[in-house]
């Protein structure tokens, strides 16, 4: 086996962090799929905007809907939603050896409804109704109203990846909701074996601001922390999913047939250049996971990585390092509102620059 197949032959799930028509029609996702363990896909606003700009795959159907679909946003789905449905069907296999388990594609809704429930919910029901696959999560950001809409969504049967998490406390938020939304569907009648859900905590962009933080601070023992905190966080992130969802606290739902909410690792290329390549990939392979790679970085994990089951590995440790960032003044909580708020602005702006690209 290569590095990829004997990552997810130790219980981790692997995600392309990409999707275009080309991966599609060239052949490369069925590739990564057959070839690299590939499970799922996730999409968000910056890839399909990446993709518009590269793929030559789109520009006889824009043509056509620029002469019929007046809005702009509607043209984008017309775009978007058959790579979406491609990759669903090309996963479905997946799928359905997993027992509904693996073999999902990410879809996002629009950004701008990041601060409002009701409307997300709306968004949410619309674009899987669309979509119309059974391997579909609609993406959905961990904003206070986006948690509020997550649990609405779980309670109604739609499987949804919550996005850009960036602190504990919005992992713990997110994994709690699922619990009320499975209690509530099943309280209701619903069917909740089918029910899936994935928490995105996004890391590299943590190590980046945290990073410049201890840059600042500036003393041998700040200096000596760099790097350090976006793992620390995961790790202290899976003990949190094992005492949320593998205690008896879940044991009701469980025995309704609820699956856990997955951990998945997000942002995981990485920014700095001084640090390893698979800095966010190796120290976080374990069960019950998935990492969601860019096309670069899982070519790394092919060509040189050295899997192992370390997720469970350093608790302690990342609870010292944890606390030695708060006795240096920086508070981890406060750094993921910030990194929360830029990446809702980065995927608003490159939301409307898609939109523009279909004008």
């Amino acid at each position: 086996m290569n590095p990829a197949q004997q990552t997810a032959a130790l219980g981790q799930s692997l995600w392309l962090d990409n999707l275009s028509r080309s991966l599609i029609h060239d052949g490369v996702l069925a590739a990564h799929i057959a070839e690299h363990a590939i499970t799922g896909v996730t999409s968000n606003p910056s890839i399909f905007q990446n993709a518009l700009a590269t793929s030559p795959y789109y520009a006889d159907e824009l043509a056509r809907l620029r002469a019929s679909e007046p809005d702009p946003e509607r043209r984008y789905e017309a775009l978007a939603i058959p790579d979406i449905q491609a990759a669903c069907d090309l996963l479905d296999a997946v799928y359905e050896r997993s027992g509904g388990q693996d073999g999902f594609v990410s879809l996002e809704v629009a950004p701008r409804w990041a601060y409002d429930t009701g409307r997300t919910v709306e968004e949410a029901q619309r674009l899987s109704a669309a979509v119309n696959r059974r391997n579909l999560l609609v993406k959905v950001p961990g904003t206070s109203e986006g948690v509020a809409a997550f649990e609405a969504l779980t309670a109604l049967g739609i499987n949804v990846n919550v996005t850009l998490l960036f602190s504990l406390a919005q992992t713990q938020a997110i994994f709690d909701a699922y619990i009320r939304g499975l209690a509530a569907r099943a309280q209701g009648g619903g069917d909740i074996r089918k029910s899936r859900a994935v928490a995105s905590l996004f890391l590299s962009r943590v190590d980046t601001l945290v990073d410049k933080q201890l840059e600042a601070i500036g003393t041998q023992e700040a200096l000596s922390l760099r790097g350090k905190a976006a793992l620390a966080m995961a790790r202290l992130a899976y003990q949190r999913y094992l005492a949320t969802f593998h205690d008896e606290g879940f044991a009701a739902l469980r025995s309704l047939g609820a699956t856990p909410q997955t951990l998945l690792w997000a942002s995981t290329g990485t920014k700095n250049p001084a640090y390893p390549d698979l800095l966010y990939v190796e120290p976080l392979i374990g069960p019950e996971t998935i990492n969601t790679l860019p096309d670069k970085t899982l070519a790394a994990l092919v060509e040189h990585g050295q899997p192992a089951a370390r997720v469970t590995e350093g608790a302690a440790e990342s609870q010292a390092q944890f606390d030695d960032l708060a006795r240096l003044g920086i508070d981890m909580e406060h750094v993921g509102l910030t990194l929360q708020k830029e990446g809702l602005a980065s995927f608003e702006s490159a939301f409307e620059k898609l939109l523009a690209q279909t004008a």
